[in-house]
């Protein structure tokens, strides 16, 4: 494709996108590039956020054309990067002139880890595709111009999200079925489907997902625990009633919980609870770093498996040194990690589980095992259990993931 007089004036962004896809390796095949070529992510992203971190909490810019003029607005909009579009399930950038806190709860995904899940996903020409998670409505205008409309649904959790996206959508001249409602139960008036793709991360694969797609389709998605560990890409081929196999795929991409499976809050009390404790205490020769995904991202992956009820903390006393805990509410079980220096380890322990015993326990059969990499585990799913595993589904490093 070539600039044309008469063409878009974001003609020549889309073009400049596609090439940067293409040489990162993202974007592979022509009719992913031709996708990418067609769809005008500005519709999309109208407005956004960027990130402005300061001394104190993170604040959040607001970028629109009336903000920052229409240039640079379009300039960083066909930039490799993942820009927030919603925080606090509510504010827009159109909300305010000035930067403010909050919490994001929708985004436009960076296109380069959107094309490389498309391409991951391998559509055929009249595959049927189930998209859990429409955010913005980008992912959806690229399967839509991929396919064709009529071949794919998008699932949106959020009522405003949902319907800025379906106008987006229509504008951008796409009409798929865009379904208002929770992601986690899929679809079922459109299936069976032919693929599976989820642009939001869940602790366990939800049985919809595998019983609304065919024999021998694929579900695709990341896989995020309460320790902030993600399994990056998971791909699964469903092999019958209920069940499936998948390979993790070596990248460490994630999105953000779906909500039904994002952790519980701590609660109103959970300062004074956690000041009040009576632990014990003792070296450990698996200190914190287990849990710093910089050391070693599926170390922190294992820990997650071994405690999967458990959060990770980092809390300190006023000024005192922060140090990590693990924290399960539903046992009011925590694990205090703390590392001065050279100094070995120590873990203080409370309640009916010690957690640190059961993440020290796994990264020991772990590392026993030769320190296996992520994409060298494999994922089982059963109408009765999950598991993940290596070597061996009942072996010593197995584990059902709760659901």
């Amino acid at each position: 494709m070539t600039v044309e007089p008469g063409d878009s004036p974001t003609t020549a962004l889309r073009l400049r996108l596609a090439d940067a896809l293409a040489k990162s390796g993202d974007l592979r095949t022509q009719p992913w590039r031709a996708a990418v070529e067609a769809v005008p992510r500005e519709v999309f992203i109208p407005g956004f956020f960027e990130r402005v971190d300061g001394p104190r909490e993170t604040m959040w810019r607001p970028i629109t054309p009336e903000l920052v003029g229409a240039p640079e607005r379009l300039e960083l909009t066909y930039t490799d990067e993942t820009w927030v579009t919603q925080l606090n399930h509510r504010i827009t950038a159109f909300d305010t002139d000035v930067p403010v806190a909050g919490a994001p709860t929708s985004s436009s995904t960076l296109p380069g880890l959107v094309v490389r899940m498309l391409e991951e996903l391998q559509v055929e020409e009249n595959s049927r595709v189930l998209e859990i998670g429409t955010g913005t409505g980008y992912s959806t205008g690229l399967l839509s111009a991929r396919l064709g409309a009529p071949l794919v649904t998008s699932v949106e959790v959020d009522a405003a999200v949902a319907d800025r996206a379906r106008k987006a959508l229509a504008q951008a001249g796409f009409l798929p079925d865009l379904v208002t409602g929770d992601g986690l139960l899929g679809s079922p008036t459109g299936a069976l489907y032919d693929r599976v793709i989820a642009t939001c991360s869940v602790r366990h694969i939800p049985s919809a997902w595998v019983a609304q797609t065919r024999p021998g389709g694929l579900i695709l998605t990341t896989m995020l625990g309460w320790l902030h560990a993600s399994s990056g890409l998971v791909r699964l081929e469903v092999t019958g009633d209920g069940t499936a196999e998948g390979v993790f795929l070596g990248s460490t991409d994630s999105f953000m919980p779906a909500r039904p499976h994002a952790a519980p809050p701590l609660g109103d009390d959970f300062h004074e609870w956690i000041d009040k404790i009576r632990t014990t205490e003792r070296e450990t020769a698996a200190g914190s770093e287990i849990l710093d995904p910089w050391e070693g991202w599926t170390s922190l992956f294992i820990a997650q498996l071994a405690v999967p009820d458990a959060q990770l903390v980092t809390y300190g006393l006023d000024d005192g040194p922060m140090f990590d805990h693990l924290v399960d509410l539903s046992q009011r079980s925590v694990a205090i990690l703390e590392q001065e220096s050279a100094e070995p380890a120590t873990v203080r322990q409370s309640g009916p589980t010690n957690l640190w015993d059961s993440v020290e326990s796994a990264i020991t059969r772990w590392r026993a095992a030769g320190s296996p990499s992520l994409d060298q585990f494999r994922i089982t799913v059963t109408p009765e259990a999950q598991t993940i595993w290596f070597g061996d589904p009942q072996g010593p490093l197995s584990w059902n993931l709760p659901h």
